[in-house]
Parts: C-alpha cells; structure tokens; sequence
C-alpha cells in the first residue's frame, strides 16, 4: 500500500506515476521480491496515452477507463473498494479536515490511518 498528499488542486494523472512508484517491495517469497502490482484500475480521470505506455512499460496492465464512452466499462464493480477505504479513512477527524500547516505530520496521521484499517481488517478476518 502507498499513500502520498498533494494540494487540493493538483490534478490526480499528474501523481499516478510518483505514488506506482512509491509502492514498497512485497517481501515474504523466496527470491526476488515484487516491486510492482499486475495491473493497475482506474477511472476516467487517469486515461491518457502516455500513462497506459508508461504502465506497460513497467510491467502494470493498466485497467482504466476511457473517456467518452458510456457508463458501464465494469470498474464500477470494483470502484466501491476505493471509495469505501476514503469513508473509512474519513471517519478520523484529523484526516476528515486538515488542521496541520506541515505536510509530515498530515502524512503522519494518513499512515497512521491507513495502519489502522488495515489492523482492523485483519483481526475481524481471523475471528
């Protein structure tokens, strides 16, 4: 899992590439860890023809959205996922509205947010 902050008003195709890359290597096989995921989803915000080739080229199948074209391409399915993890990162009221002025302490708080979904999902899996 990678997690970055940028300004409100910085487009999201423009930080595709930075936060692929910032994805930490999966260790736990043997062998040379995964540095990348198999394939990438996306809505219609991040179709462009160059971001598909720079996806290939580092081995990501992108699944994204095009644009102009009719609602009903199947990411709908899987957009929940993504939209679900928001609300529940929203439910901390430091991430909610942002009272920080620096951006370690926000990326901080995101860390620690996105460490705690994750320790919960897993504990409600075992029991």
């Amino acid at each position: 899992m990678a997690a970055k902050i940028t300004g409100a008003n910085r487009h999201d195709v423009t930080q595709l590439l930075p936060l692929v890359k910032a994805i930490p290597p999966i260790a736990g096989k043997c062998g040379r860890p995964r540095q990348r995921p198999d394939r990438l989803q996306g809505d219609r915000a991040y179709d462009s023809q160059p971001h598909r080739k720079s996806l290939r080229k580092l081995g990501i199948v992108p699944v994204l959205a095009k644009r102009r074209t009719e609602h009903g391409s199947g990411l709908g399915v899987y957009r929940w996922v993504i939209e679900r993890t928001f609300a529940w990162l929203y439910q901390f009221r430091r991430l909610r509205v942002r009272y920080e002025r620096r951006d370690e302490i926000h990326e901080a708080f995101l860390s620690i947010g996105c460490i705690m979904i994750c320790w919960n999902r897993l504990s409600n899996s075992f029991c």
